[in-house]
């Protein structure tokens, strides 16, 4: 896993430093609210991983909603795709995490 570093313009200190995964994985889609703790938990996991994600607020776009659930069959948030493979919310990607599945679908394949 590489880092990047950013650093302040008048300082020689980071200010912040990103680890980014070298191994590159399919488009993850979030479908979120500003204030889910599941999302943020969903998105915090993610990030640990080395992910990067599109995030998709269907609390401020009600058609984004409406497509997350003809799309999901659900209402509630998160629900996150990997891919085109619809994973779930966050409890189904922490089951998926803890069967060994999460991994194979990260790099593209099929869980």
């Amino acid at each position: 896993m590489a880092s990047q570093v950013i650093f302040d313009q008048n300082s020689r200190f980071p200010v912040q430093e990103i680890r980014v995964n070298d191994t590159p994985h399919p488009p993850i889609t979030v479908y979120s609210t500003a204030v889910c703790p599941y999302c943020v938990m969903a998105k915090n996991f993610l990030q640990s991983k080395g992910c990067t994600w599109t995030e998709i607020r269907v609390d401020t776009d009600p058609s984004e909603r409406e497509r997350m659930i003809a799309r999901t069959g659900r209402t509630s948030v998160p629900q996150i795709f990997i891919g085109e493979v619809h994973v779930g919310g966050y409890d189904d990607m922490m089951a998926l995490h803890r069967a060994g599945k999460l991994d194979a679908l990260l790099k593209g394949e099929v869980a």
